[in-house]
């Protein structure tokens, strides 16, 4: 078994490209197109050891679940050698390697969500932190960039545009889906539709990327979403 494209792409959307080890949340990049290799400062590092020798290594442990996402956590490089080190085993065990994935991905998922919002001004704010995290992955890496217009057919830039798809969009949109969920009622009966346009947009962006749905199946971004956050 390896490691499959979907399990790679849930890893980082769910960390938003960053070290999952406790304090560090480093910005990682990746290569994810097809036949290009790797060239990355994250690293795909096993829970329970991926050979036998390794730490944490379980020989009752199928080859698909050595792969899958459950046993896997995003590292630096730094922090990839320090959790397999063998006079460490003891130190990172399986419960704390686990553990630390899912507090960081909490962490990515209620990231700024640390109070609570009372007015449709304070939501729109929010909101638009991460639209324009979004605006600007899309204006200097996407495919109508102007590095990208240069450079038509780098396998290089494509796969860094899709580290950015998992590591800043994907994960953006999961928080503005979570930020409308929670405060959906403070917006006007007139603004329910455009509301529901992003989130049938965000839901099925996130389907195209896992390659779950074709591109033509994308709903596409309501442009009147953003006219309603900033009010441009």
């Amino acid at each position: 078994m390896t490691i499959t494209q979907k399990t790679i792409k849930l890893l980082w959307a769910n960390a938003a490209g960053r070290c999952s080890f406790n304090g560090c949340t480093e910005r990682l990049t990746v290569a994810l197109a097809e036949d290009v290799s790797p060239y990355t400062l994250g690293e795909m590092a096993h829970i329970k050891g991926d050979k036998p020798g390794t730490n944490r290594y379980d020989r009752s442990q199928t080859e698909e679940d050595r792969d899958n996402y459950k046993n896997l956590i995003l590292l630096c490089s730094n922090h990839h050698t320090l959790i397999d080190k063998p006079e460490n085993e003891e130190t990172f065990t399986v419960e704390i390697l686990t553990n630390m994935r899912k507090i960081h991905e909490l962490n990515v998922l209620t990231r700024l969500r640390t109070d609570e919002l009372l007015s449709i001004d304070q939501v729109k704010e929010r909101v638009s932190i991460f639209l324009a995290e979004n605006r600007q992955a899309w204006l200097q890496y996407g495919p109508l960039s102007d590095i990208a217009k240069r450079n038509p057919n780098s396998e290089e830039l494509h796969a860094f545009w899709m580290s950015e798809k998992l590591s800043t969009i994907v994960p953006n949109n999961r928080i503005i889906v979570d930020l409308l969920s929670a405060y959906r009622d403070l917006f006007g009966k007139h603004d329910q539709r455009v509301v529901s346009q992003f989130l049938a947009h965000a839901t099925s962006y996130e389907k195209w990327v896992n390659d779950e749905i074709p591109y033509q199946a994308v709903t596409p971004f309501p442009v009147n979403f953003e006219q309603l956050i900033t009010g441009t």
